[in-house]
């Protein structure tokens, strides 16, 4: 199997959806937020949020269609009653673009739980990765993976801290969680992996 050459990188061509909104400022920096459409082959629409530098900005102006280079982030969102993982994009090039849309997502980390393995109610079975990718900075992003078939047997069997080298797409899922109040419509974000190897 053919290496998966970096840590962490994003590769997006989709569509915009509305316009970028002020998120916050971190070392004299201002950082946007923009939700992006990219389509499946199956026709399936992922919504994905991109974090921007301000600069960026710029090349949004009478851009219909994008091309984006980033990487995937996480963090710990404290709003609401308990933290939960969020999800984003941060964008370091766009461009305009054409053509058809793409995701491609390229991973390498540690494993930092158990994978679990489970069977979908069509019986197929998935097995759930977390994968820490270290930053350049001393920080780490702790990335929710899931593996199909053959694929998420073999990853079953892994241990915590194997390296190991992924390649997929990112995707968004729309599921509904009961809480004290009602039952809240949310959406959870993961890496599908196509393939992957232990390093």
């Amino acid at each position: 199997m053919e290496t998966i050459p970096r840590s962490n990188e994003v590769f997006l061509c989709g569509t915009p959806l509305g316009e970028p909104l002020y998120s916050h400022s971190a070392r004299a920096e201002s950082f946007y937020t923009l939700p992006f459409a990219v389509a499946r082959l199956s026709g399936t629409v992922d919504t994905l949020d991109l974090t921007l530098r301000e600069p960026l900005l710029d090349a949004l102006r009478g851009a219909g269609r994008l091309a984006v280079r980033g990487e995937l982030r996480s963090f710990n969102s404290r709003s609401g009653t308990w933290p939960r993982l969020v999800l984003s994009v941060f964008v370091r090039e766009l461009e305009a673009a054409q053509g058809e849309d793409d995701n491609l997502v390229r991973l390498r980390g540690a494993l930092c739980k158990p994978p679990r393995l489970r069977r979908t109610p069509m019986g197929r079975d998935i097995c759930d990765l977390i994968l820490a990718v270290n930053r350049s900075y001393g920080r780490s992003d702790y990335l929710p993976c899931i593996c199909w078939g053959e694929l998420a047997r073999e990853t079953a069997a892994l241990g915590v801290g194997t390296q190991l080298a992924l390649e997929g797409r990112l995707q968004s899922r729309r599921y509904r969680k009961l809480t004290e109040e009602a039952l809240v419509e949310r959406t959870a974000y993961e890496v599908s992996v196509a393939r992957a190897e232990t390093l």
